[in-house]
């Protein structure tokens, strides 16, 4: 038996696998930027063309419905040309979609805007999780989701310091904008500079199952994969979990400013912390990962206790700075969550589909962004401001059960793989 650093599990070098990780979480982090380009800019954009909740709420489902369609049709650009290429492409058009942002006249071109922003977000992850199966170690992968997941967030926490801080302190969202554009250049110019890190054609990983190599099972049609049922339960994790964060993200912060009071200036703390909160649960899931062997028991305990607080919230109980806190600790039980998601997710995709599967099952995400801002922004417009905390929680439970139904498939999937004679 060969006993290369090819061959060897965890024998790549660490220094080696923390640059692909490091540049895929700058990728990513990026990525979840310029899902907040616009959202972060809502008072201003109201305050100079009069537009209502649900106008904008408008602008992030054409965001996520592109980016869905797009992230679908991307799986199998990037298991045919690579990820490498396609990553590069993404980031060109977040600077794309920054300038014409930051020159829109009105309403068509933010929604111009929204559109080439989703393009970019588009490939995304069957992008990164390809580059991180391919060129990472196994004994490394669950920390590299869980950086994966880190730098999301932060990106996520980082959108609205950054393009609401621009436009306060310059007094025009338009310069917030193009600064945005400017840090996807700078983005991709570290991408192209560092590029022989993120080749995902080099090599063979102990890890992954060569096509025609002994013990790797035949090639199957493309599309075979959209008959396996745990792509579609995924998928369904995706949409309702999504939809939670969609609710948290766009109008957590106008409603506590409604129920209890507070400034826009504190309320609008809640997205960052809840980020931050679950930048810190991430880093304690990639732990678990490795160490629990059914990793829907994982998720269905922290996002059922993330439910529990945002409920406590919507109730208007709390005190009003007790409400932005606990609003904010519930993103500590998405955040332990996703590590175990994306490893559950890789443990049903089967070999030689991971940009295809990831395409599909991370479009769930974009769909529940997409359908969740209009219904959540017409609850808040209608002075339903309870409705933005129970409704996530609800969707919050709903992921519950499609995780939990996930699980079922793949240990049954590893009891067949068990009985079957060698």
């Amino acid at each position: 038996m060969s006993t290369s650093s090819v061959s060897a599990p965890g024998a790549t070098p660490l220094r080696q696998d923390a640059r692909t990780i490091g540049l895929i979480g700058l990728a990513h982090g990026s990525s979840h930027f310029f899902h907040m380009l616009l959202p972060p800019l809502f008072p201003w954009l109201i305050a100079e063309f009069g537009f209502s909740y649900s106008e904008l709420g408008l602008l992030v489902t054409v965001f996520f419905v592109v980016s869905g369609v797009g992230q679908a049709l991307a799986g199998f650009l990037v298991d045919k040309v690579g990820a490498r290429p396609v990553l590069f492409f993404a980031l060109a058009c977040f600077a794309l979609a920054g300038l014409v942002a930051g020159t829109a006249g009105g309403y068509a071109g933010l929604v111009v805007a929204a559109a080439l922003a989703g393009l970019g977000n588009a490939p995304f992850h069957p992008v990164d999780f390809t580059i991180l199966n391919k060129r990472v170690s196994q004994v490394r992968l669950g920390h590299a989701f869980s950086v994966h997941g880190i730098s999301g967030n932060l990106g996520w926490a980082t959108a609205p310091l950054f393009m609401a801080g621009i436009a306060t302190a310059t007094g025009s969202w338009r310069i917030a904008c193009l600064s945005g554009a400017a840090l996807a250049v700078l983005v991709l110019a570290v991408m192209v500079w560092q590029r022989d890190a993120l080749d995902d054609r080099q090599g063979a990983w102990a890890h992954q199952s060569t096509p025609g190599a002994a013990g790797a099972p035949p090639a199957e049609h493309p599309m075979a994969f959209l008959r396996l049922p745990s792509v579609w339960l995924c998928f369904s994790f995706f949409f309702w979990s999504t939809c939670a964060l969609s609710a948290i993200q766009s109008f957590a912060s106008p409603a506590l400013q409604t129920m209890y009071g507070l400034p826009l200036s504190l309320t609008a703390l809640v997205v960052t912390g809840y980020m931050l909160c679950g930048a810190a649960g991430m880093v304690v899931g990639g732990f678990l990962v490795g160490r629990v062997a059914r990793l829907e028991k994982i998720i269905s305990v922290c996002l059922a206790a993330a439910a529990v607080l945002l409920v406590l919230v919507g109730t208007g109980w709390l005190p009003g700075m007790a409400a932005v806190v606990v609003a904010a600790l519930a993103g500590l039980g998405t955040g332990i969550a996703s590590p175990s998601r994306d490893m559950l997710i890789k443990r049903a995709a089967p070999p030689g589909a991971t940009g295809r599967v990831y395409g599909t099952v991370y479009s769930g995400l974009d769909l529940g962004f997409s359908v969740a801002a209009p219904v959540f922004g017409a609850l808040l417009d209608r002075g339903l401001t309870g409705g933005i905390f129970y409704g996530s929680a609800l969707a919050l439970l709903l992921s519950v059960g499609s995780a939990a139904l996930v699980g079922a498939g793949v240990a049954a999937q590893v009891r067949r793989s068990a009985a079957t004679p060698a």
